[in-house]
């Protein structure tokens, strides 16, 4: 786990975070790899989360990891979602919106 972490978030820093506050609200690209499509998504995810702040992220992970979900956040969006053979099998690319 702790490895695709790490990896998740170097592919994040390399595909330059951006944000757009307004609103209490930033819009944010990360990065995950896994065996798997499912397992890439959740990477990605945790990388939104831990990308704001970890805010969630403890209750994130005790609840099922289900991607799309932010626990302490008022909203989260999905902007833009892509995966594709690399890394470790599947990478997979997010852009959300999570609004305090």
């Amino acid at each position: 786990m702790k490895t695709f972490l790490k990896v998740a978030l170097i592919a994040a820093a390399g595909l330059g975070m951006t944000s757009a506050a307004h609103a209490g609200c930033s819009r944010i690209t990360t990065a995950g790899t896994a065996g798997d499509r499912a397992g890439a998504m959740v990477q990605a995810w945790e990388a939104q989360l831990q990308a704001r702040g970890w805010k969630g992220w403890g209750t994130f992970m005790a609840s099922g990891m289900k991607v799309g979900t932010a626990p302490g956040y008022k909203s989260a969006n999905i902007n833009k979602q892509s995966c594709k053979p690399g890394g470790m099998g599947t990478e997979c690319v997010i852009t959300a919106t999570l609004c305090d």
